[in-house]
């Protein structure tokens, strides 16, 4: 039987850049589907709520739920000075016993092994001087025990946190920029690394995260998302066509044409050469050829997955597509996210916006802030 299971990324983890390493464990050691993802600010309603939930179960461990309790009290509770909340990150994967599996990767509080096969022997702590008192503690992320402790907390989550979703923004203030970064349905197609490795390179730009949600964009979205390229495809492919088309003229009928007089020929194949790449595009972001979907259903059809981040940040437009490289993996440059991961110039692992404006264009569109969350936690927590 199905089940989801949910993983809080602490706030100490997400300011280390430590997400993209925690998140490629469980996407690479599980076989689960990471369904849904949403970014929050703890109000201290659900702190309070939480803490308790941890000090209530019978789990015949209380030194170590005293210890949890007091923990997420002080690293999830709004700063004290200003009222601003710290930014953790919900993760929800769905699958055949998905809270053993989740909890197999992540590893028990205390640590006890200590040879980095869990997330938290990884990128957490569990200090004891020599009496045997705990000095540190660190957990790096939450997540349930037990199907009812599951059930219980997913609750406590689905009544505080619907209205979050871009957390802790300093947009707005001088010099501050956002962009969008979307890692396309190529990292997802298995179980692997890819996701979080790329997230780890992107933490290289010394950028903040403010803004984390797992989506299936639908034909709608992707028909307006990439409705631009349609213009700009059909501008070039007059020069780089001529080329191929005399490349294929002697090749296929034995003599030399040159470009120049193939390229009426080009001009006049452009429009039918951009609508073709457009429906390529929107088919490997959905699943569907846009034409082979009745105008009433685009809404609707989504069967592709994608994860989108909002990075925020001076300079951040620029940083963000540096470390992406060339749209073409083959012209990137050696280190950055397409050359190590893309394939191809559509398949080529991530989308990143090309200046603040489209960024605010693209967000609204794929309603990055949107709650993603609560349909699974209802769906399977029965509210």
């Amino acid at each position: 039987m199905k089940e989801i299971a949910y993983v809080l990324v602490n706030p100490y983890t997400i300011r280390k850049s430590r997400l993209g390493g925690v998140l490629a464990r469980y996407l690479s050691r599980t076989d689960l589907k990471l369904v849904a993802a949403r970014m929050f600010g703890a109000s201290q309603g659900l702190v309070d709520e939480y803490c308790q939930a941890v000090l209530d179960r019978t789990d015949q461990r209380p030194d170590i739920d005293r210890l949890l309790a007091d923990y997420i009290r002080r690293e999830y509770s709004p700063k004290k000075d200003t009222g601003r909340p710290h930014r953790a990150l919900c993760l929800l994967f769905e699958g055949e016993d998905a809270i053993q599996k989740i909890w197999d990767v992540t590893g028990s509080l205390t640590m006890r092994w200590g040879g980095g096969q869990t997330v938290r022997e990884t990128y957490g702590d569990y200090i004891l001087d020599d009496s045997g008192r705990v000095t540190y503690f660190e957990p790096a992320v939450l997540v349930a025990p037990t199907r009812p402790f599951a059930v219980q907390t997913l609750k406590i989550l689905l009544r505080h946190i619907a209205d979050s979703g871009i957390v802790n923004s300093h947009f707005g203030e001088p010099g501050i920029e956002r962009t969008l970064v979307m890692l396309k349905p190529d990292n997802f197609q298995r179980p692997s690394l890819r996701a979080g490795n790329i997230i780890d390179l992107l933490s290289s730009a010394g950028l903040h995260i403010v803004c984390v949600k797992k989506f299936s964009m639908t034909v709608a979205q992707a028909e307006q998302f990439y409705g631009p390229v349609v213009d700009s495809l059909a501008a070039k492919f007059p020069s780089f066509g001529a080329r191929r088309v005399a490349v294929a003229v002697a090749r296929e009928l034995g003599f030399e044409v040159s470009e120049d007089a193939v390229r009426p020929l080009c001009e006049t194949l452009a429009p039918t050469f951009a609508r073709h790449q457009f429906e390529d595009i929107v088919e490997f972001m959905t699943g569907f050829r846009p034409s082979s979907v009745p105008e009433d259903e685009k809404a609707g059809r989504a069967g592709a997955e994608c994860l989108g981040l909002v990075y925020e940040g001076e300079g951040a437009v620029a940083a963000i597509r540096d470390i992406l490289g060339a749209t073409d993996p083959s012209k990137a440059r050696p280190g950055s996210v397409r050359r190590e991961f893309g394939t191809n110039i559509m398949v080529n692992a991530a989308h990143a916006s090309d200046s603040p404006e489209n960024a605010a264009r693209e967000m609204g569109i794929i309603d990055i802030a949107g709650d993603n969350l609560s349909p699974y936690i209802k769906k399977y927590c029965h509210e």
